[in-house]
């Protein structure tokens, strides 16, 4: 193998005999990781002849054997935040930078309506990727955040840290949480959703997330999003927001399991980019 183009076109034939989704993206995110560099450098040395750097083969190996890109990178982006994530954390999905959207245009509607301090809960935080986003771009907040993995409240707690953003990470159950809050502006949650009887078909999630961020805890999936949803109901004020991601599958079951209770004057489900049913947002009634 003379330089890197020819280290990173093998590495990207290999991915995609191994069915990485993204072959060609994965092996050039691998060759800068080892280098210390960005992609686009990567780009310039494959051009200019640069030389392999140590490890690469090692990398693409794993990267092959389907670990998640990164769990070997320890790097992943989400509304333009580098959070740091590995063994023990759900990595944050592109899909999911939608929800934390919602929320945050919630958020900022509670700061045009007057309120000058919004206050933003986030129940099954992982790694932070929704909370830390909502205080990046809606400072004003006030965000707390719960998870009940001691290791993903772990990488939570060292990406707000590193990233110096004053959101409250704390460890305990989505169900009970915040006993002092009350009057909440806007809860978001992305709970476990998968429903028992199914299986991820990716081995990056099926071999690699934590089952306590996966699984919903009954055939339909929704019984952890039940209890969640109730928590949001204790939580919020009247007319105050929830917004909670969902399988694609549950884009009308979840609707109708919150509208069932009573406690929401309004239930909306939304697409993703995708076309996808993706987020079920409730106003608190």
């Amino acid at each position: 193998m003379s330089d890197l183009r020819d280290a990173v076109r093998d590495a990207t034939r290999r991915l995609t005999e191994a069915g990485v989704g993204s072959p060609e993206h994965d092996a050039v995110a691998l060759a800068a990781h080892a280098l210390g560099v960005d992609s686009s450098e990567v780009r310039r040395l494959m051009i200019l002849g640069g030389s392999v750097p140590e490890g690469y083969a090692a990398l693409v190996a794993e990267r092959a054997s389907r670990v998640p890109l990164q769990h070997l990178t320890g790097r992943a982006w989400f509304r333009g935040l580098e959070l740091e994530v590995g063994p023990g954390v759900f990595v944050p999905r592109p899909e999911t930078e939608v929800v934390a959207g919602w929320a945050i245009d919630a958020a900022q509607a509670c700061l045009d309506d007057g309120v000058p301090a919004p206050v933003v809960v986030d129940l099954c935080t992982g790694s932070g990727a929704i909370a830390l986003s909502i205080k990046s771009e809606v400072p004003q907040a006030q965000v707390h955040a719960v998870e009940v993995s001691d290791l993903a409240v772990a990488w939570a707690q060292r990406n707000c840290e590193r990233l110096a953003l004053d959101v409250e990470i704390v460890h305990g159950d989505a169900v009970t949480a915040f006993e002092d809050l009350s009057e909440v502006d806007v809860v978001v949650s992305n709970p476990p959703y998968i429903p028992t009887t199914a299986e991820p078909i990716d081995p990056e999630v099926r071999d690699h997330d934590p089952h306590v961020a996966l699984y919903g805890g009954s055939e339909d999936g929704l019984a952890i999003p039940r209890l969640v949803a109730a928590r949001a109901v204790a939580l919020l004020r009247s007319g105050g927001v929830l917004v909670m991601e969902h399988a694609d599958s549950q884009g009308e079951s979840l609707p109708a399991a919150l509208q069932a209770t009573g406690s929401w004057s309004h239930v909306e489900d939304r697409e993703d980019l995708t076309g996808r049913p993706r987020a079920t947002v409730a106003i608190r009634a």
